[in-house]
């Protein structure tokens, strides 16, 4: 119920956010722009560019090296060889930063001076001059972009922040199971043999400190008295009927589980990094219920000295449950935080999408939103470290960014030459 309420909220976020650009600007929009526009292609599947008896092709190739620009010279559909021409490459990109490519001769074709770095996504100014005259063509070759009024974004949920340095924790992620904490567990037992006269608790009430369990009339006095609870908290065992006789085995067992423990199976090669006194994130196998705790032992598990379990630990976190989500017997995934590192760039994993091969975010400038390619390095519950792909002090969506995502696939904004 819960993700189909949260898709369902996203869902209606998407279409209102397309009813809202129908009613603006949308049909001047960069990415519909890219989407409408249709350009001729050459035989090595790059972009033809005419002037009446001269022109090129403009190929950005990646084959199995870094995207860089090759360009093939023709006069009257002609091959031309690579040194006929000076050439000039200018792409100018979001933010009007200006990359500018020179070409040399390889082979028979001319080959950029340096890497077309992603996103393909800029206007671009090519040059060239042929037997002494020249030539200029311009277009816009936009990838993963849209534009989107900041009303518009701001009403959809849309939250940006600034990419720069952040702590990230080191952490090792274990399993194991909650169970009752141990030292707040008691067996209730009969002060005196007697005959059970009364039961007043079942399994699963709920019971105050003090407070009646039953009564037994013991056999040397023949007086009655009260069963009382020692501690508050849940009967989880009963063993005492009306009638039968109370000896020396435990008539009730109460459990308080406002405090339970998180025992997670412990490997010898993280016994070194694991340590007490460190914090750990938990949550169920499903992922509903989350919490935080704090290891307060680590030892054999239970068996290992009997060989059955050589060589295992158990890691015992103390997990607050006062609001009673927790119960024993959840499987669980502990992540224990053993140290940190301050990194100088890195994003919030909340605004990470999928986009292509590639994990991004999307850099607003102005009301513009286009996609940053990243080369990500470690990551924790909440950051990521950014190794390349966008500049530190960028604006990019750190909430609600895969209604960015959308936008930009209905647009239509494809990685296209």
């Amino acid at each position: 119920m819960k993700c189909l309420t949260l898709f369902a909220a996203g869902l209606l976020a998407v279409v209102a956010l397309t009813a809202c650009k129908s009613q603006s600007e949308a049909a001047s929009e960069p990415g519909q722009d890219a989407k409408a526009e249709a350009f001729e292609r050459g035989p090595h599947r790059g972009r033809l560019l005419r002037d009446g008896d001269f022109g090129l092709e403009l190929q950005i190739f990646e084959d199995g090296v870094p995207p860089e620009y090759h360009v093939y010279l023709f006069r009257n559909d002609q091959p031309l060889p690579p040194d006929a021409a000076t050439v000039t490459v200018e792409l100018t990109r979001l933010g009007n930063q200006v990359d500018r490519f020179t070409f040399s001769p390889r082979g028979e074709y001319l080959i950029g001076s340096g890497i077309v770095n992603e996103p393909h996504s800029f206007s671009v100014v090519v040059t060239a001059t042929a037997n002494g005259k020249p030539y200029r063509w311009a277009f816009d070759s936009f990838e993963g972009r849209t534009r989107i009024a900041a009303k518009i974004a701001a009403d959809a949920g849309v939250k940006t922040e600034k990419a720069g340095p952040a702590t990230i924790a080191d952490t090792v992620t274990l399993t194991g199971r909650i169970v009752p904490n141990a030292e707040q567990v008691r067996a209730v037992r009969a002060r005196f043999p007697g005959v059970i006269k009364s039961v007043a608790k079942s399994v699963g009430d709920r019971v105050s400190k003090g407070e009646t369990l039953a009564s037994v009339e013991s056999n040397d006095s023949l007086q009655t008295y009260a069963v009382t609870s020692p501690i508050a908290g849940i009967v989880v065992e009963r063993h005492a009927n009306t009638g039968e006789g109370a000896g020396s085995d435990p008539l009730f067992v109460i459990a308080d589980y406002a405090q339970l423990w998180a025992e997670l199976s412990l490997f010898p090669r993280d016994l070194q990094r694991v340590k007490v006194g460190q914090m750990a994130a938990l949550k169920t196998v499903d992922g509903d219920i989350e919490g935080r705790g704090k290891v307060v032992r680590i030892a054999p598990a239970e068996g290992a000295q009997h060989g059955s379990l050589s060589g295992v630990y158990t890691a015992r976190i103390v997990l607050d449950n006062e609001r009673a989500a927790w119960t024993p017997g959840l499987f669980v995934q502990g992540t224990v935080q053993i140290g940190e590192t301050v990194v100088p760039l890195a994003v919030k994993r909340s605004g990470l999408q999928s986009f292509r091969d590639f994990s991004a975010v999307f850099e607003q400038v102005g009301e513009t939103y286009e996609v940053r390619m990243l080369e990500l390095g470690r990551q924790d519950e909440t950051h990521a470290e950014v190794l390349g792909g966008i500049d530190a002090g960028a604006d990019y969506v750190a909430e609600n960014s895969y209604l960015i995502k959308a936008d930009i696939e209905k647009s239509g904004a494809s990685h296209d030459h």
